[in-house]
């Protein structure tokens, strides 16, 4: 009897050890109205894809990294939760009314229910925006008070919740309210039509006046920290950058590498390669290996490196991709190569591209300034065949100049392929040998466009201005 006793009592204790040693959070649940098949869930560089079944349920081991604040998506929808290892959590979604409707139940569910009502709550005092942002400075910081004060109320009324979960979401609700008292000036100059407003001197605490991002479990943590690191990162950023993407050195970015928390790094490199690993950029290689021996992200690589390949041939100097037999507007079908022994400036438009046509009062203009120069202006609609008629009616009716031409095959031709394009409106400057000058050159609407042609076409200012009085 004595053996069996000790026996039991060793087995107990292993199960205990073996409990406490679950490296997994248990998920179930149901969401209604929905035809998604897949669920996410996702934290910093975790991230894991739940299947979903006919009936809307699902079940999943996860195998969480650590204890601490995750997104669980399902579309564009998502709702944050906080999972520790041993959780064995139920929720229930009904699709059509997403935050409205999340409930949880099981171990770990008092957590996710404050964070579900926090949610909820925090929409509805801001579901007015007009109103939420026209408050005075001193109206708006009390009913930001008010907001912490609800939330810190419905934390501290929570009974046997995770200690670090109490610990974490005490500060994650400073955060929050300085997220939302960062976002006041901008949005109060927008919705009470304040164009330049600046809030007074007093109007942030100096807390958040002197905050420094380099707290690596804060930006896993917390969306309002996550926020206002990137926001503060990138303002720091584009001082030093500025807004002229052409000339960005890789010294320009030496910052990239002082950036102490890595999640934050990969979200500025991810961001900022999105348009810097461009054929408009003359650092472009050194720009893209900075960005790709500064990330440990996989993903984030693989991007970085697609889009390099995809523009490593269209830098300046390289010979430019061809158009062939493009159905021109006023008859007949032109070729890049007809185009050769001038500069030739390509506008990729569609007549459903607003920003497209948004463009064409300022090009109709920049032709007005270099009509009788070298340079021939051919505007390069990528709509679909089915609106090929609609495409003529557009150029008649808004007496389009310079050269109208057809793409072959819209987003398919092989032209708007060669050179990367899947976004609109884009501008291409090629030069009379057929070389590429810039291959993401400047809006008309930018006066860098201007200087760029005026400095090709070896012109001064004095001769562009009088075209255009010519032209008037």
């Amino acid at each position: 009897m004595k053996r069996l006793l000790i026996a039991f009592t060793a087995l107990s204790i292993l199960a205990c050890e073996k409990e406490a040693n679950v490296d997994y959070a248990l998920l179930t649940g149901k969401i209604e109205n929905t035809k998604a098949q897949k669920a996410k869930l996702a934290a910093g560089d975790y991230e894991t894809e739940i299947n979903i079944n006919a009936d809307g349920t699902f079940t999943d081991t996860l195998r969480i990294p650590e204890n601490g604040f995750y997104a669980l998506s399902i579309g564009r929808e998502f709702t944050p939760m906080y999972l520790s290892k041993g959780d064995s959590i139920n929720v229930l979604i009904d699709a059509m009314k997403f935050d409205e409707s999340v409930m949880y139940s099981g171990t770990g569910a008092a957590e996710n229910n404050y964070l579900a009502q926090k949610t909820r709550d925090n929409q509805s005092v801001m579901a007015n925006s007009v109103e939420f942002y026209s408050l005075d400075e001193s109206s708006y910081k009390a009913k930001v008070d008010d907001i912490k004060k609800t939330n810190q109320t419905a934390l501290e009324a929570l009974e046997e919740a995770d200690k670090d979960f109490l610990l974490t979401e005490k500060q994650n609700l400073v955060y929050d309210q300085y997220a939302m008292l960062q976002s006041y000036e901008q949005s109060h100059a927008y919705y009470a039509k304040k164009q330049g407003f600046e809030v007074s001197s007093e109007f942030f605490p100096e807390e958040l006046k002197s905050m420094t991002y380099d707290d690596a479990k804060a930006y896993r943590n917390s969306q309002s920290y996550k926020q206002m690191a990137f926001k503060a990162t990138m303002d720091d950023m584009f001082e030093t950058i500025g807004d002229d993407i052409s000339s960005i050195t890789t010294e320009d970015l030496s910052a990239i590498k002082e950036i102490k928390i890595p999640a934050l790094k990969t979200d500025v490199i991810s961001y900022l390669g999105g348009f810097l690993v461009s054929p408009g950029n003359e650092n472009m290689e050194e720009i893209y290996n900075l960005f790709v021996s500064n990330t440990n992200d996989e993903d984030v690589k693989k991007s970085l490196t697609e889009t390099y390949e995809k523009n490593k041939n269209l830098v300046k100097g390289m010979p430019s991709p061809k158009f062939v037999n493009y159905e021109n507007h006023k008859g007949g079908t032109t070729s890049l190569d007809d185009l050769k022994g001038k500069y030739v400036y390509i506008d990729v438009w569609a007549t459903w591209c607003g920003p497209c046509k948004r463009e064409i009062p300022f090009l109709k203009e920049v032709e007005g300034k270099f009509h009788n120069e070298n340079i021939e202006f051919v505007s390069t609609s990528i709509d679909r065949a089915a609106d090929h008629d609609k495409w003529v009616a557009m150029v008649n009716d808004m007496e389009l100049g310079g050269m109208q031409i057809f793409a072959d095959n819209d987003w398919q031709s092989k032209f708007i392929q060669d050179y990367a394009i899947n976004s609109i409106p884009r501008f291409l400057l090629i030069d009379p040998q057929g070389n590429i000058v810039n291959a993401d050159a400047p809006r008309p609407s930018d006066p860098k466009l201007t200087a760029m042609l005026e400095t090709q076409l070896g012109m001064s200012s004095e001769t562009t201005d009088s075209n255009s009085k010519v032209q008037m």
